[in-house]
Parts: C-alpha cells; sequence; structure tokens
C-alpha cells in the first residue's frame, strides 16, 4: 500500500469525485444479473446520499482511488457504493478505507451497528467483508446481507480495573466463544485473562501458558470451562491446529493470547481484544486503552464494556 494514502470525509460538495470513483470501480465489475445499479448514480443523486449521512474518498497522492457512503438507518450504518479504482486494487487501500468507515460509523448518533450488502455471485466480495469482521445475516438471492458490531474501546487505570473489564466482558461470554488477545509484553493479557477465570468460576490458577501453549481450567460451577493457549511461540495456523483443539471449543471460553491473524479461524465471530499502553499517569498508573473488537454476528445486541 502507498505510504501517501489519507482517506478523507466528504459531503455534497464532492459529489462528482465520487461518482467518478464509483463509476471507475463498478464499471470494471463482472456483469450481474440483475445489473447493479450503482452505475446508475449521477452527481445529483450521490449528492443527495452524501447529503444524507456523508461519506469518506481515498486518495493516493492527489489521485481519488476509493469512495463509501454512509446511510444511517436507526442503530444501523450501511455501508453504500463502496470501491476502489481498478488501478488501486491489491494494494490495502479496501482494507484501510473499510476501517475507516467504521470510525465514521461510530461518530454516527445512535449507531451500533455496520451493514453492507453484497452480491453472492462475488465471493471474493463476501470474503473481504468477512475478514473485516462482518458476518451474514439475511440473504435474498442475489443479495447478501453482511453486518457487524462497531468496536469498542475503554480506558483501563489499573490492574484492578482489567480484571474488572474481564468480568464486565465474561457476563456475555457462552461456550463456544473465542477471544483473541494481542497487545506487547506486559500489556495486560495474562491479567485480563485472569480476571475471566475468576469471573467464569473455574478451577487452578490462570498462569501464563507459555512453556504448555494452552492449558484447561474445568468450570466449577455450571457454566463452561476456559481453555487458555499462549501463541506467543506459533508460527502459522497449521501449528495452532496442530493443539487439536476442536474437541474444547464447543464446551468451552477459548482465550488466546499472541492470537492475532493465528487464531481467527477457530471461530466465525472471535472477539478480538487488543491492549494497548497509553501515556503513564503522574499518580504512577500505567494505563491501558482496551479496544474490543466483535467479529462476525454472533455479537449483534450484546452489551459488551465500553462505548464505540
Amino acid at each position: 500500500m502507498s505510504a501517501d494514502l489519507h482517506i478523507r470525509p466528504v459531503g455534497p460538495e464532492d459529489a462528482d469525485t465520487v461518482l467518478a470513483v464509483i463509476r471507475a470501480a463498478f464499471e470494471d465489475r463482472p456483469t450481474l444479473t440483475p445489473p447493479t445499479d450503482a452505475l446508475g448514480e449521477t452527481a445529483a443523486t450521490v449528492g443527495r446520499r452524501l447529503e444524507r449521512g456523508g461519506g469518506l474518498v481515498a486518495h493516493r497522492g492527489e489521485d481519488a482511488v476509493g469512495t463509501v457512503l454512509l446511510d444511517p438507518e436507526g442503530e444501523t450504518c450501511y455501508l453504500r457504493r463502496f470501491g476502489v479504482v481498478p488501478d488501486a486494487q491489491d494494494r490495502g487501500v479496501a482494507r484501510v478505507l473499510a476501517a475507516a468507515a467504521l470510525d465514521a460509523a461510530a461518530a454516527l448518533d445512535g449507531v451500533d451497528r455496520v451493514a453492507v450488502l453484497a452480491r453472492e455471485e462475488l465471493p471474493a466480495t463476501l470474503r473481504f467483508w468477512r475478514r473485516q469482521g462482518f458476518g451474514e445475516t439475511y440473504r435474498d438471492a442475489p443479495y447478501v446481507e453482511m453486518v457487524r458490531a462497531l468496536p469498542r474501546r475503554v480506558t483501563v487505570p489499573t490492574a484492578e480495573d482489567m480484571r474488572d473489564l474481564a468480568h464486565r466482558t465474561a457476563a456475555v461470554l457462552r461456550a463456544g466463544d473465542v477471544l483473541v488477545l494481542s497487545g506487547d509484553l506486559g500489556a495486560g493479557k495474562t491479567t485480563f485473562t485472569q480476571g475471566l477465570g475468576a469471573a467464569l468460576g473455574v478451577r487452578g490458577d490462570v498462569t501464563s501458558p507459555t512453556f504448555v501453549i494452552a492449558r484447561v481450567h474445568p468450570s466449577l460451577t455450571d457454566g463452561p470451562a476456559l481453555v487458555h493457549v499462549d501463541a506467543y511461540r506459533l508460527h502459522d495456523g497449521v501449528e495452532l491446529d496442530d493443539l487439536d483443539l476442536d474437541a474444547e471449543l464447543d464446551d468451552a471460553v477459548t482465550v488466546v493470547e499472541w492470537g492475532e491473524g493465528l487464531a481467527e479461524v477457530l471461530s466465525d465471530s472471535p472477539l478480538e481484544i487488543r491492549i494497548h499502553r497509553s501515556a503513564a499517569a503522574p499518580d504512577g498508573d500505567d494505563p491501558r486503552t482496551v479496544e474490543i473488537d466483535p467479529c462476525g454476528a454472533r455479537w449483534l445486541g450484546a452489551d459488551l464494556p465500553g462505548a464505540p
């Protein structure tokens, strides 16, 4: 991806620019039946869409190379006319534009989820949106509705607050859920998992499983077990598959530390938790910013902690 890629918000005054990107992107796609109505857009119709919800344009240098229109309907924001011009495809533009669209949707009042309408004749498009955390919620051939909840962020000042965040997260978990934890060494991944184990009421002390790779903590109640995995020394998803976790997944909550880029294959709806160190506070606290990213349809309507 070009280092000079940048995303800017646009309004009705940018209708001509947005229309040019839409036409270039959608004219390059295979002919569909029924045909896409994106090619029927005019500067006037695009302007009305932009006036309603706004949009984004991706620029590489001075060139507009991608666009998306925001269409809020109640608590859902639909991403319309998402496209990248042919010369900029397969360079990471779509991924960056999709992430920016989630941020833009989160800034809209009352919006809690984001949706797209994709065509089932375009499997690569469906795969792309799944990789962005969208899950299928409705299909009416040839259209597929895919939806995801917005990521949430929480500021965590202390280790005790991290455990409390885990307690609040545990309240919405059930057997079969997979949590993928990422963050630097000492960021608080194991602290979070300890809080999770306490909230789930499992047996044994939850410690870093680095040297055993995976550890199972059975439930002391009627709840799910906790499977705690450390993927730090694993190089790819094949090695993770060799752990043979399938027998445990359906009956447990599985937490994979250092799992980003590896463990997402364990579930259609992983809950990705990214922990970032913030600037140290004057009182000596070492705060964290925790991003809770609910991928897939499983988390729609779930009362996860934090705010978009």
